[in-house]
């Protein structure tokens, strides 16, 4: 049993005039007529027909176009939207009472899309405005080049490059052209545009239940903004091939529908259906701009990507192409207040790629990759054989990790922190080991490139927040106390933007305690070695004390206190037994 798709509407025959409504809200640029539901005209709310001393451009046609046309109202681009119902011309007298409300002596721009009903409807009232006396030009755009050159009457359909027109007409009136001008720009616009659109969804008019037409796995090329059939139905192909066949079509030169040759420089719009996110319409101006530009031969000025003129809610995209020079892209340019027009569009590009920067610290030393010193020193020694032995103790620890990780999170503790341990093991032949503070850099430069996921950027922070304060307290040798600080440092690093602390179940359960153990243990005079060393038990024990807490932070907070109390947390014994790893490495180096 089909049912109607979900909608949030209430009546299906009052969603153009509370669709009005609402964006009379949204923008305090734009009124309407006070003619609901007969008369359903947006307009600039500055403009008063009886003072406009500019052109009027208007436009319209059936609504669930959306932001088309209304929401191209504004200073510098419509004067005017007159607004039919779903997918239907508005009447002639709703256009007439557009016109009278914001015509002055300069008369009116009627841009009309080639629909057979908008085309009469709007004839009609342009007649009617001239026997009131009322200047008015009427421009007929058909942009469509999906269909072969026509034979009879109807003529191309107007779609989504009427919007480049209305920004021209626009622009041109907001100059101050005359009526004739302005009409002579639009016209010209119109003759250099062209579009094809490509769906792969039917559109869903409210109150209705949806079409079928297109079964899964389909595409449909070449359709209208009415929901009406296209060209062909093929089997959805990548959309790198979509837009191929979409510019080809456009720009053929058997169908000769835009006088656009190869060396000329051209405006790309990219314009969503109603129903594609706009992370797919931005891949698909990704893809269409190279191709414009070393398949076929074009500078590529301006590129506009986003919905513009719709299909209610069909899943798909149009692309359009304008033949440019200087006085269109002047005219694209200049200022408007239309609410949906794109700004931070306009202007030459620069280079869309940059380099990467590198740290102020690595830029100022020489450009040769970091490498082992050929003699380490006594720190250099201690350092080395700690990570080593911190590294491999992960990596026998890996399938006792997973296990417990596999109880109370994604069961992946122990593979991600081995990546990183073996990355480590890797790139310690290039760690400056005679530098505590840079090995500590390029221990979380290692971590961050193999481990990923939350563990890896948490341990990331972690030395990179060690190496930082190494770097500024230290300038020879690193003292015992410094390396307390440092690990005091790099927890708090962690805390404050991972937001937790002691008691929530993660890795800082185990380093919390070691880094007070650390601290106590060398104010009262003791031994480094063996403050180290009792630090590492306070860690262990700490990691341990993991199995009676009840998470508060990661995957584990959504598993019961049941469960978690069976094993202790993975993060927290990794971190111990690395730690711990480390001080005994130490331990057994000051002994021999």
């Amino acid at each position: 049993m089909a049912f109607p798709t979900k909608k949030l509407i209430d009546d299906p025959n009052d969603v153009v005039t509370e669709f009005i409504e609402g964006l009379v809200e949204t923008y305090p640029g734009l009124q309407y007529l006070d003619g609901f539901p007969q008369v359903k005209v947006v307009l600039r709310a500055d403009v008063s027909a009886a003072t406009y001393d500019k052109v009027a451009v208007i436009s319209g046609g059936g609504s669930g176009h959306e932001p088309a046309h209304s929401g191209f109202v504004g200073e510098g681009m419509l004067t005017a939207a007159i607004c039919g119902d779903i997918f239907s011309s508005p009447p002639v007298d709703s256009i007439l009472a557009g016109i009278r409300a914001v015509t002055g002596p300069k008369g009116c721009l009627l841009i009309v899309k080639n629909y057979t009903g908008d085309r009469l409807n709007f004839g009609l009232a342009a007649e009617l405005a001239k026997s009131e006396g009322y200047k008015v030009e009427t421009v007929i755009v058909g942009d469509d080049c999906a269909l072969p050159p026509p034979r009879g009457i109807a003529g191309r359909r107007g779609l989504a490059g009427t919007i480049l027109v209305h920004k021209v007409a626009g622009a041109a009136a907001a100059a101050g052209l005359s009526l004739n001008d302005v009409a002579a720009e639009a016209k010209h616009a119109s003759e250099i545009v062209g579009t094809m659109g490509v769906a792969l969804s039917v559109c869903t008019i409210p109150g209705q239940v949806a079409s079928d037409r297109l079964g899964p796995g389909k595409m449909e090329l070449g359709l209208g903004i009415h929901g009406e059939p296209g060209a062909a139905v093929v089997d959805i192909q990548p959309v790198n091939v979509v837009v191929s066949h979409v510019l080809q079509q456009i720009l053929s030169t058997e169908t000769n529908f835009v006088p656009i040759t190869r060396g000329e420089r051209v405006v790309l719009m990219v314009n969503g259906l109603g129903g594609s996110p706009t992370m797919e319409l931005m891949i698909t101006a990704g893809k269409a701009v190279p191709k414009l530009q070393l398949e076929h031969g074009l500078a590529v000025d301006r590129v506009y990507t986003g919905s513009f003129m719709t299909s209610l809610d069909m899943a798909g995209f149009s692309i359009s192409i304008m033949k440019a020079d200087p006085a269109i892209l002047q005219r694209l340019d200049a200022p408007t207040k239309a609410p949906y027009w794109p700004v931070a569009a306009d202007g030459n590009h620069p280079p869309a790629k940059i380099p990467v920067p590198i740290s102020g610290s690595r830029s100022a030393k020489t450009d040769e990759p970091q490498s082992k010193p050929q003699q380490l020193n006594e720190q250099g020694q201690i350092l080395e054989i700690a990570i080593e032995a911190a590294a491999n103790a992960i990596i026998n620890l890996k399938d006792n990790l997973n296990e417990w990780d596999g109880k109370v999170g994604d069961g992946d503790c122990g593979s991600t922190m081995s990546r990183g341990a073996k990355a480590i093991l890797e790139d310690i032949k290039n760690y400056p080991l005679n530098d505590a503070a840079d090995t500590l850099g390029e221990i979380g430069s290692s971590i961050g490139r193999s481990m990923g996921g939350t563990s890896g950027i948490i341990y990331t922070i972690f030395f990179k927040a060690a190496h930082s304060h190494l770097k500024a307290s230290s300038h020879s040798g690193v003292t015992s106390k410094q390396w307390a600080e440092a690990l005091k440092a790099s927890i708090a690093a962690v805390s404050k933007y991972g937001g937790a602390s002691a008691g929530y179940r993660t890795l800082l359960d185990a380093l919390i305690p070691a880094s007070l153990v650390l601290e106590e243990k060398l104010n009262s005079g003791d031994d480094p070695c063996t403050a180290f060393i009792l630090s590492s038990e306070a860690a262990l024990a700490g990691a341990q004390s993991t199995v009676d807490m009840q998470a508060q932070a990661g995957r584990s907070t959504y598993i019961s206190g049941e469960i978690l109390s069976t094993v202790p947390d993975p993060g927290a014994m990794a971190a111990a037994t690395w730690f711990r790893a480390a001080a005994l490495a130490v331990e057994a180096k000051h002994e021999s």
